[in-house]
């Protein structure tokens, strides 16, 4: 089966084929770097970091660009009040964005371009459509005729008209109608500035990424993706933008993930429930947040609770625990017998189940469910009192392998009390089944991890050696 993507321009599901065979040009748009990033912003970076590691392992060659956008409204206002020059704060949370987003199993992308290091191109993007008449210089500002663009409103499927019924000219704004927007902005008095045909200034936000994606990926790139937010107008200018310079297409295929909302609240500061990925890592495992983020389809809105995520960590503790399981029963397995086969057809079965999932747009939330099925039939065999190796490592590797395509860590230094806790609940299961071999399995296993048994009258109690 091939990958289908729905394709926000479309409205639809779409079959996936790329512009060259075998290679997927890929553009993420990144976070403005004036602050940590938040919960929110942690979503797309995870999303298409799993859409990427399942192109990837699908054979592809993907050429995966992520912008930062280091120079705007937003950090010249911080800059202003930390006393602070904006490269310097802009630096410092691009560290940070590494930090938080490499915790939470994302790879680099293979180029992170910065505003302040591509002004040149920038500035070029912006006269070649000033002389193809699709922008015009205003008192220093450039703005972009919008009407002029025969296609706007193709991904946010609004008409031009619809469009202009909730558009106004602001205070201090040039602009020759409602519509455009500025590509360039005229410096005020102590701000950073670079200098252009136009007069000293800096850009305006959306042409950072058409120019960018140019440079880096060329006219056309296969998947422009970021969040539902992003979908107008930031994705449509940059349609409008890159189209009216190129005469091209400038994606073929759009995504966006859904939005996140805080106890079924939407996120903000002035709620109270703003949270940031720096504070939301020093209570939480990172592996368990890209876990809640793949939970649910990359296109639906989703929910974050604590009580949520603590069912979701017993639900990953639990797939964990059967993995460990497996490597600990490794050791004493043997060779094929008569129903080996069977098994293996099983987890070929579940592999085939997991790819007809992602093949389908991305679906990480039924994937998981693969997940736990794998973990379901893998505690099966291994109540069998004989295992076979092979089989063994068969679901050893499937495991390694689903994992890792989802970007899931399986392995960690330390168990996990509540871990513990299921591990001697099955002991204490095995012992009632007088299954003596399992219950002594994981003794010794508990053992290994410096973790000592004691039965008591009162039930197991246990303690780290």
């Amino acid at each position: 089966m091939s990958i289908q993507i729905y394709n926000t321009l479309s409205r639809q599901k779409e079959e996936f084929t790329p512009l060259e065979e075998g290679k997927v040009k890929m553009y993420v748009c990144g976070p403005t770097v004036y602050n940590y990033i938040h919960i929110g912003n942690a979503r797309p970076a995870i999303v298409f970091d799993a859409v990427r590691r399942y192109l990837e392992y699908r054979g592809y060659e993907v050429n995966f660009v992520s912008n930062f956008t280091d120079v705007d409204d937003k950090l010249i206002k911080a800059a202003n009040e930390l006393g602070e020059e904006v490269p310097v704060i802009a630096d410092r949370f691009i560290e940070a964005y590494f930090e938080d987003v490499g915790a939470l199993g994302c790879k680099r992308a293979d180029v992170h371009p910065r505003v302040m290091e591509n002004m040149d191109i920038i500035i070029d993007f912006i006269q070649a459509l000033i002389n193809k008449g699709f922008a015009y210089e205003s008192e220093g500002d450039v703005y972009y005729r919008t009407r002029k663009f025969e296609g706007y409103g193709k991904l946010s499927h609004q008409s031009i008209d619809e469009l202009r019924l909730g558009s106004r000219i602001e205070v201090g704004e040039k602009k020759q109608d409602s519509l455009d927007f500025a590509l360039w902005k005229a410096a005020k008095e102590g701000e950073i500035f670079w200098k252009s045909p136009w007069g000293k200034g800096r850009p305006g936000w959306h042409i950072e990424c058409s120019a960018m994606a140019k440079k880096y990926l060329g006219d056309t790139i296969d998947i422009h993706a970021g969040g539902q937010d992003l979908a107008f107008p930031h994705h449509e200018n940059e349609i409008a933008q890159s189209e009216a310079l190129t005469g091209k297409i400038f994606s073929k295929y759009w995504m966006h993930n859904g939005y996140i909302n805080i106890d079924n609240e939407k996120m903000s500061k002035s709620l109270g429930n703003f949270i940031t990925v720096h504070d939301i890592l020093k209570n939480h495992d990172p592996g368990l947040i890209r876990f809640f983020m793949l939970s649910v389809h990359y296109r639906h809105p989703i929910n974050y609770s604590e009580e949520l995520l603590e069912n979701l960590e017993a639900g990953l503790n639990r797939l964990k625990t059967s993995y460990q399981n497996l490597k600990h029963r490794l050791g004493s397995s043997t060779g094929l017998t008569e129903n080996s086969e069977e098994w293996l057809q099983k987890v070929s079965s579940i592999h085939q189940d997991f790819e007809k999932e992602m093949d389908d747009d991305f679906n990480t939330a039924n994937a998981i469910s693969i997940l736990f099925e794998l973990s379901k039939q893998a505690n099966y065999y291994l109540l069998e009192k004989n295992t076979d190796r092979p089989v063994i490592e068969a679901f050893i590797k499937e495991f390694e392998t689903l994992f890792g395509i989802l970007g899931l860590i399986l392995e960690e230094q330390d168990l996990l009390d509540q871990e513990i806790e299921e591990l001697i609940e099955q002991r204490n299961q095995a012992r009632k089944d007088r299954n003596f071999a399992l219950s002594d399995e994981i003794r010794d296993r508990l053992k290994d991890r410096n973790i000592i048994l004691e039965d008591t009258a009162q039930g197991t109690r246990w303690k780290r050696g």
